[in-house]
């Protein structure tokens, strides 16, 4: 897989201009959803950059990350005349670089693309590492390829455009990083004011929790090994992820995660030693900033079979990354149906 580059971008018409250049191409497209298009293209649209680039609009939200969504780009490129040495920019959320990756990653066998996330969550977690996907079959990221983007360029000017909410779903993501790397990490963003972020010490912070994962993806691209540390959270997160879109009632991804490291932590304190003041301390943060969604003992069974479908298991055993510690990462630990019943008990009760 290329190495990807990853540009903490204070001026985002100089740093798009130089990541296009380094990339030769013959045609120029950029890959908006309906809510970029609105609130981020305009930021950019009229760099000399980007003249002659058409523009490719999908649905918003993650309920577009689907086959249909991903063939509608498709036939975009066919009818606009995308050749393989043609160049797609991803201007979006982590729906779109995920959708946008894979898309680019699979015509004619692969054209090269741009990551330019404008949420905290795709800068932090979707757009960097070179996971593509989509949604299938009611299942998250169920179809897709490792295939790094050629650059991805990071910059906080977009955050301005997006509600508090946003900001804590991608907030989730570093709060993950900062407990599988240290505990000077962990307690910063503990103590970071969510209520009015500063964007210059967001800016840093996000540059810390990209080098987290860039640091792990860089020794194991393909998830063999090392690189499970970042599903910490994931395993429960993304169950319940799953379940809020069967109801009809999605939740965003961060807010998942959340969930899932409360039930995640519970499991690392009675099974790996994790220090049960440090798992209160973040279930409380977790608590007052993200609430939690509504599940009873009778979700568990659909919960517990959401959870089996998670790609990190094996012959049917489900998979957990813990932590003995911040910082202690252990992966490839294993929990029996009750003990994963006692920590969904805990997420209803424990909070």
């Amino acid at each position: 897989m290329n190495r990807q580059e990853v540009i903490i971008s204070e001026n985002i018409g100089r740093s798009l201009a130089d990541a296009i250049a380094k990339c030769p191409h013959d045609r120029l497209f950029v890959l908006v959803d309906e809510t970029t298009q609105r609130l981020c293209l305009p930021q950019v649209a009229d760099l000399e950059c980007l003249r002659g680039a058409q523009t490719i609009t999908i649905g918003a939200t993650d309920v577009s990350k689907t086959l249909d969504t991903v063939a509608h780009v498709w036939t975009e490129l066919g009818r606009l005349g995308a050749t393989r040495h043609s160049l797609m920019i991803n201007l979006g959320g982590g729906m779109v670089t995920d959708l946008g990756g894979f898309a680019a990653s699979v015509f004619k066998r692969g054209i090269s693309y741009i990551n330019i996330p404008t949420t905290l969550l795709s800068m932090v977690d979707a757009s960097v590492g070179g996971k593509t996907g989509i949604n299938f079959n009611g299942l998250k990221n169920e179809i897709g390829v490792f295939n790094n983007a050629r650059c991805v360029i990071l910059d906080t000017v977009f955050l301005k455009t997006m509600d508090a909410e946003n900001i804590l779903s991608g907030y989730a993501e570093m709060l993950k990083h900062g407990l599988i790397s240290d505990e000077r990490m962990w307690s910063e963003l503990m103590s970071f004011d969510l209520n009015n972020p500063d964007l210059a010490v967001l800016r840093r912070m996000v540059a810390d929790s990209v080098a987290v994962k860039e640091r792990i993806v860089e020794q194991d691209p393909t998830e063999r090994g090392l690189r499970k540390a970042l599903n910490l959270g994931h395993t429960a997160g993304h169950a319940f992820e799953s379940l809020a879109m069967r109801r009809g009632t999605p939740v965003l991804h961060g807010y998942a995660v959340a969930y899932g490291l409360i039930c995640e932590l519970y499991l690392c304190t009675v099974k790996t030693g994790f220090p049960a003041d440090r798992m209160r301390q973040t279930v409380a943060f977790i608590a007052a900033n993200y609430g939690r969604m509504s599940i009873s003992c009778d979700d568990y069974d659909e919960l517990f079979e959401l959870m089996t479908h998670d790609k990190k298991n094996t012959a049917g055993t489900i998979n957990f990354t813990l932590l003995g510690g911040i910082g202690d990462i252990r992966i490839d630990q294993t929990a029996a149906k009750e003990e994963i019943f006692e920590a969904l008990d805990f997420y209803r009760e424990g909070l």
